[in-house]
């Protein structure tokens, strides 16, 4: 038996699992985004009736607007999650307790997150009274309340649970590159500056365009801090493709809408994430 027989057998069991819990599913999914499918009547097909419904819709148009609108805050993700990286890849004392702190955001689940935040944000909140305390605003802010920040405040709470995982693969990264290479540049008189923008950035190309792409399909499914912090207000300003998608889905029971819905999501997913592997992929000179 070759060794790509012995290797494909040893796979066959995940591929087989992932074949029938994920490609399925998703192939039937897209299928009935095509037609009027429901739990009691004979599903017929309808083409694109649905995909026109919804994008005659406005809280799905304002959905699809406010998912690339979290696109912005992809750079400040990346920028902040190799700060911190560069920052916690010193020997100094107690600075793994500082990693642990930084990671704490990815493993705390997000109904907690939405209470705490939902407290930091409330008019009688921690955010205003520090702000106030400052002299920085006059009057309480609602940060939930009003249609044109609220996005903006969920924003900020998805990079603040972002940056630690991204942290943690920039990091593994960082202690990956070559010391002897480093000091190579440092006897070839190279500062810390120049070392960081010619041997260690592009050691870490690989590095980038997976955390970038990995936060790109995230921005594009935000879906769970809108449910916990707005539901969606408010006047349906922090509604999301995805959002919109469990709306329809669940809460209405318009399954080929929500269908549909979570087909755009996806071919924008697919069509951004491949713009990021075409411009990020490592160049080899």
């Amino acid at each position: 038996m070759r060794k790509d027989q012995v290797a494909w057998l040893f796979l066959a069991p995940a591929l087989i699992l992932l074949a029938i819990f994920s490609l399925w599913p998703v192939a039937f999914g897209s299928l009935l985004a095509f037609t009027d499918y429901s739990l009691i009547r004979e599903t017929h097909w309808v083409g694109l009736d649905n995909f026109r419904y919804i994008f005659d819709n406005e809280m799905f148009v304002t959905g699809l607007k406010n998912s690339l609108l979290f696109l912005l805050m992809v750079p400040f993700v990346q920028i902040g999650a190799l700060s911190l990286a560069v920052l916690v890849n010193n020997q100094l004392p107690g600075i793994r307790y500082f990693r642990a702190a930084f990671y704490v955001p990815v493993v705390t689940t997000v109904s907690v997150v939405g209470i705490m935040w939902g407290f930091m944000f409330h008019e009688q909140g921690a955010l205003n009274y520090v702000l106030m305390a400052c002299h920085l605003i006059g009057a309480p802010v609602g940060w939930l309340s009003n249609d044109t920040l609220a996005l903006f405040a969920i924003m900020f709470v998805t990079l603040w649970r972002g940056l630690g995982w991204y942290m943690v693969m920039y990091l593994a990264a960082l202690q990956a590159v070559p010391a002897d290479m480093q000091e190579a540049a440092i006897l070839d008189g190279a500062n810390r500056w120049q070392r960081f923008w010619k041997i260690t950035v592009p050691m870490l190309r690989p590095t980038i365009m997976i955390c970038s792409v990995l936060s790109v399909l995230a921005a594009l499914k935000a879906y769970q801090e809108v449910d916990v912090l707005t539901q969606g207000g408010p006047m349906n300003s922090t509604f999301t493709g995805l959002y919109y998608a469990y709306d329809q889905g669940l809460k209405h029971l318009k399954l080929p809408r929500a269908l549909a819905a979570s087909f755009i999501v996806s071919l924008f997913c697919i069509g951004i994430a491949l713009v990021c592997l075409r411009y990020l992929k490592p160049r080899h000179r």
